[in-house]
């Protein structure tokens, strides 16, 4: 029998609270669409931010979540898509825009962007 824990995420988006039991080890978003209770998502792979939620209590297992700096992590950001359950959890859905920023702002908007080698005229 496999243990499960309750996870509760508290969608600001359209002010609901989705809750649902599942077992440790699967994926959130899987576990949630799996009980008819889908979430946000686009790639499902870890690599945008239109699953990230931030951690109100309890501790996510997200070693796949390439979309998430260590810094941002570690401030308690996480991506669903990628979370795998370890624990009682909750968590609350971030604007996208708000996290990519957080995640790639410092890469963008610095200057002109200049070709390190010229492209041949055709």
């Amino acid at each position: 029998m496999s243990v499960r824990h309750t996870v509760t995420v508290h969608d600001r988006q359209h002010g609901t609270v989705l809750q649902a039991e599942l077992e440790e080890g699967r994926y959130v978003l899987e576990g949630f669409e799996a009980a008819g209770k889908p979430l946000p998502f686009s790639c499902r792979n870890g690599c945008c931010t239109t699953c990230a939620v931030r951690v109100l209590s309890g501790e996510l297992d997200q070693r796949e979540a390439l979309g998430l700096s260590h810094e941002l992590r570690s401030q308690g950001y996480g991506l669903l898509c990628v979370a795998r359950v370890k624990g009682p959890l909750t968590v609350e859905t971030q604007d996208e825009d708000e996290v990519y920023m957080l995640q790639f702002g410092n890469a963008f908007g610095k200057g002109q962007v200049r070709r390190a080698i010229p492209l041949e005229e055709e």
